[in-house]
């Protein structure tokens, strides 16, 4: 990469504040050819920045130039008339559309006021194949699409269109490996054909298989920008990470310290291993089918699987948010429940952090307090009609406590918090309903390495108090380091069950990619 090639990005001297500063003086530029890296943790003000540069946000102060012009976008719209597109963490879909009117939402081809849809069909057709996504059907409805995939139909609508800039915000966080994989080629092409990427991403290793030069932000300043191949893992979460408060170093993967830490069990007081749930050959459709598990009391246990696995519609079956066509669901050893409903899970004790937590467990424009006490509103309410503001207060605030939840008050909109203090709120929400058994989905998909250590805490925290765990993830990190079992699915059948300290990485990677339903891999509890 040439050091003195012309930025096609140049932003000089931004600043933004609100109640206190935001951004202060921040200088970034990309080049075309190159992917450039922002990182920082949850609150850094790479959120900001990017809506500044998207036409989302007036600066209060900023030159910026686009190809050497003079560059202010009034709105998104006038940004991408000028090439510059934003794909967001959670990129908003319309699920009653099409694949093809979706992408094209907005600028959909016409003839005499008519939509043109040979053409739709035709420019849809080869913005998916550009992205390696040509096996999906442009008429097909976007709610068919896993959260994935909607991702994926995101990034390609943005190179439908005029893209000199393409800036994306954790492209790969809904993304299972083989799908992250493909997405990192697809943007080293974009890169050799003359793209100017910016690439934001709490992955670190990602950044450092794939970027050309970083910028790391800390409290809305810039505090180190350089090329890639100058850094390292722990040098980047260093500079992320105030100086007072120590990071935490990494350890190379195959080394013997990472495999110590990788083994090490949860931090769980020890109880009486008891089932608190009992899952016996649930169906639902073919997203899963005739699964088996239980998870006991203090326990916390894995799902893992590739995307298409069915780890996230096992628990919204479990939950009652989809019905099961067949088998049941217990507490203890009781009778099958009678979940037809969310309501009806909650009732039985059992909770739910989703993956999607801006679709389905936020209330984006009420305060953070009140979205803490959705599933306890009736335990809190003075003989379980009238609001008692003090008590309610004094409750969201306590569950909040051991989150460090950074926000201006628990009276902010929760949807102005960035991901990783929106996550934290959703776990605050159970940690307050104290629900025996708590299915967690992706439980710091997003989430920078701050965020992320504690949420592993407070989790490993409720196993301790002898809740039962049940958590998601697509990072198999993640769950070697937090689980006490890990339950690997394929194509929604359970292809392996694994205990802590009889696990390698190999056998679970073997077990997600199960060849045949019927190859079920034999493991021990």
């Amino acid at each position: 990469m040439d050091g003195n090639a012309v930025a096609t990005l140049e932003v000089r001297d931004v600043h933004k504040a609100y109640a206190a500063p935001v951004l202060s003086g921040v200088d970034l530029d990309v080049r075309a050819g190159e992917i450039h890296a922002l990182v920082g943790a949850n609150g850094a003000g790479k959120s900001t920045l990017t809506r500044i540069v998207t036409g989302l946000l007036s600066p209060d102060r900023a030159t910026m130039r686009l190809g050497g012009v003079p560059y202010h976008p009034a709105s998104r719209r006038q940004a991408e008339d000028l090439g510059v597109r934003l794909v967001p963490q959670e990129a908003p879909a319309i699920t009653t559309l099409s694949v093809a009117e979706q992408m094209f939402l907005g600028r959909l081809p016409h003839r005499g006021g008519i939509v043109a849809r040979r053409r739709l069909h035709e420019q849809a057709s080869s913005a998916l194949v550009r992205l390696g996504l040509g096996h999906i059907d442009p008429t097909s409805p976007v709610a068919a699409l896993g959260v994935g995939q909607r991702q994926l139909l995101a990034i390609a609508a943005a190179l439908a269109g005029e893209c000199r800039v393409l800036i994306l915000d954790e492209p790969t966080a809904a993304l299972g490996h083989a799908d992250a994989e493909r997405l990192l080629h697809h943007l080293r092409d974009l890169r050799s054909a003359g793209m100017a990427i910016l690439y934001i991403s709490h992955r670190l290793d990602e950044i450092l298989a794939i970027g050309d030069r970083v910028t790391v932000l800390r409290d809305g300043r810039v505090v180190e920008a350089r090329a890639v191949a100058d850094t390292t893992r722990d040098r980047l979460v260093a500079a992320m990470v105030p100086p007072a408060v120590p990071a935490a170093p990494s350890v190379p993967a195959g080394s013997v310290a990472a495999t110590v830490a990788r083994d090490r069990p949860p931090d769980t007081s020890e109880h009486e291993r008891r089932v608190a749930l009992r899952v016996s050959r649930l169906s639902h459709g073919t997203a899963v089918r005739d699964v088996s598990l239980s998870v006991d009391a203090g326990e916390i246990v894995g799902l893992y699987g590739l995307v298409g696995a069915g780890r996230t519609e096992l628990l919204r079956a479990i939950y009652g948010a989809d019905p099961h066509d067949a088998g049941d669901v217990r507490r203890a050893d009781g009778p099958p429940l009678s979940i037809r409903s969310p309501m009806d899970a909650v009732r039985a004790g059992i909770g739910l952090i989703p993956e999607d937590r801006a679709a389905h467990a936020l209330l984006g424009s009420l305060p953070v307090r009140s979205n803490v006490l959705l599933s306890s509103l009736g335990r809190l309410a003075r003989w379980r009609w009238f609001v008692d503001t003090g008590r309610e207060t004094s409750a969201a605030t306590t569950a909040l406590a051991p989150l460090d939840v950074r926000c201006r008050s628990i009276e902010q909109p929760v949807g102005e918090l960035s991901g990783g203090n929106q996550q934290k709120v959703v776990v605050a929400r159970w940690l307050l309903r104290d629900s025996p058994v708590l299915l967690v989905d992706e439980p710091t998909r997003g989430v920078d390495v701050g965020a992320r250590a504690a949420i592993h805490a407070e989790l490993r925290a409720l196993a301790g108090a002898g809740r039962a765990l049940l958590v998601a993830s697509s990072e198999l990190d993640e769950l070697t380091t937090l689980c006490d079992r890990i339950v690997v699915m394929a194509r929604g059948r359970v292809t392996g069950t694994f205990t802590r300290g009889a696990w390698r990485d190999v056998d679970l990677q073997a077990a997600a990619f199960a060849p045949q339903d019927g190859d079920v891999l034999a493991a021990a509890r």
